[in-house]
């Protein structure tokens, strides 16, 4: 009898464990929030509104002892609003409490944390209507557009070369990008690695690199190799490259989280192993959502090539900024008209695809 009560026994303390580290991690992630959102509303009424608006200061003071003091204070304040469980990150991560009074201080802070970010946003970016329809910015926006609307068509022969090594750029860099996307969807897929402590550990540790590396826009990559490989097309592919990655395993991921469990718990019924598993019940459910993820993405890199360029990633980008430093308008005319064609042929092919994938 006991040999028979162990093997159910270990599953369920592994179980419980999971869970309270579960809820630990939601704890933890919910008082840092609330930390950053106690020393962002500090921070913020503080330096944009007080300093700018009220006192109309254009620097701001700037003090590390001080800044070191709100950050503490916020800690502490943020650490027990967590405790009190009436925060907003408390109803985020669903560990709230459930009455009027939680009810209605997330619904007051939500809205006055909305309202400092947008006085906030207006404060720092200076908006300003009679700067926009001054005379002469007015006479400049004319000269402008009047250029881009008459194309020089002297340069199209560069220009279709530099638009093809664009498409190009973004062509490898999703291939590329596949089957390494797909190893590391199944270990970022939190129904596939909640078995075990080691892969629950590899799934999270995965989740946290992929996120930075998302976080980072192909913009800031494309800088980066640059410097790494030097100045071209390369750069800008191995730009395109990560940042697919990151982007495309958090959507494969969930697409795999999603599948119906049925087929699943069959074939594990069978005794077939961990591999055995995806292969039969998980693959051929997420085909084709993965299609359709893959030509998307394509799309999306076909603009961003367009825009890595300007930083040295090669590619159309790279022919707009030299005409534009030189302020030739009629060559940018051309080669803007001639992105926008692009793009759009290429949003319609994606579209027509995915359409008929499903």
């Amino acid at each position: 009898m006991s040999d028979m009560i162990v093997p159910d026994k270990v599953p369920n303390e592994f179980v419980a464990s999971t869970g309270m580290l579960e809820r630990r991690l939601r704890f933890v992630k919910s008082a840092l929030l609330d930390t950053f959102f106690v020393f962002y509303s500090v921070i913020v009424l503080q330096r944009a509104v007080y300093y700018r608006f009220i006192l109309d200061l254009r620097d701001f003071p700037f003090s590390w002892s001080q800044i070191g003091m709100v950050l503490a204070l916020s800690t502490v304040a943020g650490f027990l609003w967590t405790f009190s469980r009436t925060s907003l990150s408390c109803r985020l991560f669903g560990i709230s409490k459930n009455d009027k009074i939680t009810k209605w201080t997330v619904e007051i802070f939500a809205w006055f944390l909305f309202d400092i970010t947008f006085i906030a946003g207006w404060i720092v970016t200076r908006i300003s209507i009679i700067s926009l329809f001054s005379p002469d910015g007015i006479q400049g926006a004319e000269r402008l557009f009047s250029a881009l609307f008459h194309p020089q068509f002297g340069i199209f022969d560069d220009a279709l070369f530099a638009m093809i090594e664009t498409i190009y750029i973004a062509l490898v860099a999703t291939l590329i990008s596949i089957p390494l996307t797909l190893l590391v969807s199944f270990f970022t897929a939190r129904n596939l690695m909640k078995d075990s402590k080691i892969t629950f550990v590899i799934y999270y540790v995965l989740r946290i690199l992929l996120n930075f590396i998302r976080s980072i826009e192909p913009l800031i990559w494309a800088v980066i190799f640059s410097v790494w490989v030097g100045i071209g097309p390369f750069a800008g592919m191995i730009a395109l490259l990560v940042h697919t990655i990151a982007s495309n395993a958090k959507l494969y991921s969930e697409a795999i989280e999603s599948i119906e469990p049925g087929p699943v718990e069959a074939i594990s019924a069978t005794g077939a192993n961990k591999v055995q598993i995806v292969w039969h019940a998980v693959v051929p459910q997420i085909v084709l959502p993965f299609l359709s993820f893959t030509i998307y993405r394509w799309d999306i890199n076909v603009r961003m090539a367009t825009i890595i360029g300007l930083v040295g990633g090669g590619g159309i980008g790279n022919l707009l900024m030299q005409y534009q430093g030189l302020a030739r308008w009629r060559e940018v005319g051309l080669i803007v008209i001639m992105i926008a064609f692009v793009v759009w042929v290429m949003d319609y092919l994606s579209a027509r695809i995915r359409e008929s994938i499903y």
